[in-house]
């Protein structure tokens, strides 16, 4: 049997991290899960404004069905809280899965700013927070190794090349934050 892995993305809106996520599925055929597009459904069929915690625990549940098959997962959150980062590597844990967890930050913050001001949502009906939501937004500090990718420092295809050696080993460091 194949054995995949999960590969937890984080990260405030606007810093690139669903660009990262869906290149590096598209690049390694790994199984995509948005949260977002989760919460939209479930928000969707419930008439909630709000998912709270149901978009990822059905994001926890989906990656572990699709890890259970040998597939690797990407896992695509802002994931701002400790309990959040936490319950995506006891997905991994429970299963015996490598699990590989991405901060995604951008430096500059007018670029950031712009980007979050400037993007349009992919998601019908989604509606993108503001900048001043994203700079109130609660996100706490990560408080284990992770790899860091800065979007204000590097380009797509560099960020992404830069993923994909750390996924696949061709790198024996991970920074820590």
């Amino acid at each position: 049997m194949t054995v995949g892995m999960l590969i937890i993305f984080g990260g405030l809106p606007g810093t690139g991290k669903t660009t990262l996520a869906r290149e590096i599925a598209r690049r390694i055929s790994a199984t995509y899960v948005r949260i977002d597009s989760i919460e939209k459904a479930v928000n969707t069929s419930l008439g909630l404004d709000e998912a709270g915690i149901a978009g990822y625990m059905v994001g926890y549940a989906v990656a572990a069905d699709n890890l259970r098959l040998g597939l690797t997962v990407i896992a695509d959150s802002v994931n701002p809280i400790a309990i959040t980062r936490d319950a995506w590597v006891k997905v991994a844990e429970d299963l015996g899965i490598a699990f590989l967890e991405v901060e995604v930050v951008c430096s500059d913050s007018a670029e950031h700013r712009r980007r979050v001001e400037s993007r349009s949502s992919d998601i019908p009906g989604f509606i993108l927070p503001t900048w001043k939501q994203v700079v109130d937004r609660e996100y706490e500090a990560w408080d284990r190794a992770h790899v860091v990718v800065d979007t204000g420092m590097a380009g797509v295809e560099e960020s992404v090349d830069h993923l994909i050696r750390q996924i696949w080993g061709e790198s024996s460091s991970i920074d820590a934050d």
